[in-house]
């Protein structure tokens, strides 16, 4: 700066005398610094940043959306329904009975030759009951997929809306409430499940032909199982998280100002804990997946002729020396699911979790 530049001091003025300054003009790299510096963040945009540097993440990430368009997409374009019987001109083709991969049954390669019209291949092959075995596995995922974010969505609602109370509350409805959860992790969930879907099946009158009926009791009880015994361990971990952040500083200000316990939980306190929310949701719907294809498997899951990956992978296995392919695909799918699930789950751990950070 030159000195013509420089104003000059008034009289009985406050104001320093640049005048006695040597000023220089900042460099390149000092207001590349400062660009730096001056960059604002938040939590959420931070975390963010370090996740897409997580090349497992990422790629959890694509798998993930690859499988929700399969999954959206494959039904418009496949002719096939998962419960259709395949037939040829009306009749039913019992020449289709568990056809390999790509294969056409004897009948439908007769249609073919005679009509010159070319049918839908069959990806994956049938099934023992001539029905397309690919739009079965995805109908499948999309059963499995329903139920592994609809049980995160539960355990994030009430969990979290009990975790929050207990913690904030503390005292005797702290430790009363904690001991309703010491009951609950108590109850064996599998023997429920079979209660449960016993008594619906027997006091509910579900309409047939609705959403209800093709999912079936034992899917109906396996939703209210989740809301009823599987968030405690969200609960449990919310409510140690917040025994320790309501006793800082910021949260005796927001009390002393006259904030309400509701809105101090949900503006102060919740803010601090949203990377154990984060991280756990993400980790409860690999489990919840899991959890259903088991019971599926052993066939307390969706009633047939819905299917699921767990009844896919149960059906196939009575045939698994004959047929092998027909328990790979729902099992490579399950794996391909629960695995995207967990490493999505560490990745967001990482890059969310302050503990972590170097």
């Amino acid at each position: 700066m030159s000195e013509n530049n420089i104003p000059k001091k008034q009289i009985l003025s406050t104001q320093i005398d640049l005048s006695k300054f040597n000023f220089e003009k900042a460099t390149d790299e000092e207001k590349r610094q400062q660009d730096v510096m001056s960059e604002s963040t938040t939590f959420f945009k931070d975390g963010m940043k370090k996740l897409r540097k997580n090349p497992l993440a990422m790629g959890s990430i694509i798998v993930l959306v690859a499988i929700v368009l399969l999954i959206l997409i494959a039904p418009m374009v496949v002719p096939y329904s998962y419960s259709e019987i395949i037939s040829i001109n009306g009749k039913r083709d019992r020449t289709a009975k568990e056809l390999s991969a790509f294969q056409y049954s004897e009948n439908e390669i007769a249609y073919m030759e005679e009509t010159g019209e070319k049918l839908f291949p069959h990806i994956m092959g049938t099934d023992a009951m001539c029905r397309d075995y690919f739009i079965r596995v995805i109908y499948g995922t999309r059963v499995s997929l329903t139920v592994g974010i609809f049980a995160s969505i539960i355990v994030l609602i009430i969990g979290v809306l009990y975790g929050s109370i207990a913690g904030y509350a503390g005292g005797k409805v702290d430790l009363f409430m904690m001991r309703i959860v010491d009951i609950i992790y108590s109850l064996p969930d599998m023997l429920i499940i079979i209660l449960l879907s016993v008594v619906i099946g027997q006091t509910l009158n579900i309409e047939s032909g609705s959403f209800l009926a093709s999912l079936g009791t034992n899917m109906i009880s396996i939703y209210i199982v989740f809301g009823l015994l599987y968030w405690v361990g969200m609960a449990r971990l919310v409510r140690g998280q917040i025994l320790s952040i309501k006793e800082n500083e910021y949260i005796l200000a927001a009390k002393s100002i006259g904030a309400k316990p509701g809105r101090i939980i949900l503006k102060h306190i919740l803010p601090n804990c949203i990377s154990v929310i984060i991280i756990t949701t993400a980790l409860q719907i690999p489990s919840a997946i899991f959890t259903e294809s088991f019971l599926s498997f052993i066939g307390l899951g969706v009633q047939a002729p819905m299917p699921s990956l767990g009844s896919l992978a149960n059906s196939a296995r009575a045939g698994l020396q004959s047929y092998p392919s027909k328990l790979v695909f729902p099992a490579l799918m399950i794996c391909l699911i629960v695995l995207a699930f967990n490493l999505l789950g560490d990745g967001l751990r990482d890059a969310f979790d302050p503990k972590l950070r170097k």
